[in-house]
């Protein structure tokens, strides 16, 4: 079962993006792939753009190939202490974070905190650095999900072993973790609108694309398919720009609109039931914020009314 897909007008491509001079955005893993294509396109339309990577050396390398405003800055997402200090370091106004990193397919392996590798970095990582960044955006959160979330089988968050321990599988595991940013978008919208908030959480999947993430897992034969059928990292971005610089609603889900979301530009798409389930949005908060350690911010008092201008003449 799904929800209903609504339709977008019309296709859209990298030449909508609206003016983006006098914004910032962060994107993490802007140093290759969709992430990087994302923030060629932003730092295009005329946004200063952080590449929040975990290897410096190769998001500068990365960086002197775009052209716009850049910079670079360190940030771990499987290392909450450095999720802490990118966040603590932050001055200013954000007006866009795009939660892109992750890691894909990886054997057992424990981040280092001690969390099962992708849903620490995949989820965690990213349910930290937004919470902690929240007192400084002022338009959108969008999260980079898959539509790994629907297999195999029929995910669900695992409350009971989300450490998979015992039971591990690489695919199990990261369609848990993208499950987890679906339900991550839907509460922290939830939480936004309750705060009277005009910050949006949004999320998106790119479909099938040809990145490096896609390139070192599966057969020899199944990357030879995603030769022929996959989207370059430039088609694959088109979603998460569309939820980063589009009117769109809280909590919309953005992927491509061809057959099997395979493929195609970007619109607003359905996604599973246990997406959509908002009791175990709550509990994966929940459980998110005591493994973390991290909280919804209270939200920034209102701005005290301007004084009454002086009399004429005074």
């Amino acid at each position: 079962m799904t929800t209903t897909p609504h339709a977008a007008p019309g296709p859209w491509n990298i030449t909508d993006i609206p003016d983006q001079r006098g914004r910032t955005a962060v994107v993490t893993g802007g140093n290759s792939g969709i992430g990087l294509a994302t923030v060629r396109a932003l730092a295009g339309a005329g946004a200063h753009v952080v590449l929040a990577v975990r290897n410096p050396e190769s998001g500068e390398a990365a960086a002197a190939d775009v052209d716009g405003s850049v910079e670079v800055r360190r940030v771990d997402l499987a290392d909450l202490a450095s999720v802490r200090a990118f966040a603590a370091a932050w001055r200013g106004t954000l007006h866009t974070l795009v939660n892109n990193a992750g890691v894909m397919g990886t054997p057992e392996s424990r981040t280092k905190d001690g969390f099962e590798t992708q849903f620490g970095t995949n989820h965690l990582g990213h349910f930290a650095l937004t919470n902690l960044l929240l007192p400084h955006i002022t338009d959108r959160v969008v999260t980079v999900s898959s539509e790994a979330h629907r297999k195999p089988g029929t995910p669900r968050i695992r409350f009971d072993n989300l450490g998979l321990t015992g039971e591990y599988r690489p695919r199990a595991a990261y369609s848990q973790s993208k499950l987890a940013n679906l339900l991550f978008t839907l509460e922290l919208q939830r939480r936004l609108a309750a705060a009277h908030s005009p910050v949006r959480a949004l999320a998106a999947h790119p479909g099938w694309a040809a990145t490096n993430l896609q390139r070192r897992r599966g057969s020899a034969l199944s990357r030879a398919a995603m030769r022929i059928v996959a989207q370059d990292s430039r088609a694959g971005a088109l979603p998460t720009l569309y939820a980063a610089t589009q009117d769109l609603p809280g909590a919309s889900y953005a992927g491509p609109d061809g057959r099997g979301e395979i493929r195609g530009r970007p619109t607003l798409v359905g996604r599973s039931a246990a997406a959509s389930d908002p009791v175990a949005a709550r509990r994966l908060w929940a459980v998110s914020e005591e493994l973390t350690g991290v909280t919804f911010p209270e939200p920034a008092p209102p701005a005290p009314p301007a004084p009454p201008a002086p009399p004429a003449g005074a």
